[in-house]
């Protein structure tokens, strides 16, 4: 599978990453064999870039991930996870933190939003802990939307500092916003943003800030490509989701126009999903979800079976 660089960084990402979200029970529970499934096709596919965070599963999916890939050569695969949030005990627990998080684990521990330096130093010695790992490759400052200034004036220069030492190999930010993500490309020394679900085939407003990424030498990492759901399948279905919530009329009619021009080319609606963010030259690697070997399989096979340019030309 082809790599690309994150920025003027030394690290290279593969075109395609594992979003290891569902590997922490993201909604519903996988068990630890379907997990480490999930990791090994997407080895055996030549998926070498592994994407996780603190925040999925309180912290069982960076263990899963860890013991999934403790077998492969370290120097072979890229881990990027995330600071931002740190994990404490939960002196309140319900039992489960599919309402306050969206994971099906039990809720001893809570998340704590921390973006200073302590904090950020915190968060990387517990991951490594977690992940069985004695380095990360690309630490994302995670979902700081809210918290621009503490995330600005801490955590984002204790990674730089970091990542100028030689501790970690590259520093981003993660959100689903464009712009704060357009502001950190503009105003930090950043080698690449995460950004979920703003650069698909239905929903493409970030193009200003992959304008800025391209003028400033800053990459971008395109999550979400299935916008939750609803490019996930070759026909999107009536409730299908967009944005974590049911697709609103306009929106599932556009989806459904764009998987009929798929069909027409022989190919599929997920394909093309996969493949439209790595065609934008700001973009180094599309990261999705991946739940079982099934869907590791797909996904890697769609993001290195390119598409006719008639195809793109169609659908706009």
């Amino acid at each position: 599978m082809l790599t690309r660089k994150l920025g003027s960084s030394a690290t290279d990402v593969t075109v395609f990453g594992f979003g290891a979200a569902p590997i922490g029970n993201l909604y519903t529970a996988i068990d630890d064999e379907t997990a480490v499934g999930a990791v090994e096709a997407a080895w055996t596919a030549g998926v070498r870039y592994f994407d996780t965070a603190p925040h999925y599963g309180l912290g069982l999916s960076e263990q899963r991930l860890g013991k999934a890939l403790a077998g492969h050569p370290r120097a072979e695969y890229r881990i990027s996870t995330k600071v931002g949030r740190l994990l404490v005990a939960n002196d309140a627990p319900t039992g489960s933190d599919l309402e306050a998080g969206g994971f099906a684990v039990p809720d001893t521990l809570t998340r704590v939003r921390d973006y200073s330096r302590d904090g950020t130093l915190r968060s990387i010695e517990a991951s490594l802990d977690r992940l069985g790992t004695d380095h990360i490759d690309i630490v994302y400052v995670h979902d700081p939307e809210d918290h621009l200034a503490e995330a600005t004036a801490g955590a984002i220069p204790t990674l730089i500092t970091l990542r100028d030492q030689g501790v970690i190999g590259a520093v981003g930010a993660g959100m689903n916003f464009w712009q704060p993500l357009l502001r950190i490309v503009v105003e930090t020394d950043i080698d690449a943003v995460m950004l979920a679900g703003r650069w698909t085939l239905v929903d493409r407003s970030a193009q200003p800030l992959l304008e800025a990424c391209v003028q400033r030498g800053v990459s971008v990492v395109a999550a979400a490509p299935f916008n939750s759901g609803l490019l996930a399948a070759p026909w999107p279905a009536d409730g299908a989701y967009f944005d974590y919530a049911p697709a609103a009329d306009d929106v599932l009619a556009r989806a459904r126009s764009l998987a009929e021009i798929c069909r027409r080319f022989g190919t599929t609606l997920p394909h093309a999903a996969v493949q439209f963010p790595l065609r934008h030259p700001a973009v180094a690697s599309v990261v999705a979800g991946v739940r079982n070997a099934a869907q590791a399989g797909a996904d890697a096979r769609w993001a290195t079976s390119e598409l006719p340019e008639e195809l793109w030309a169609a659908l706009g």
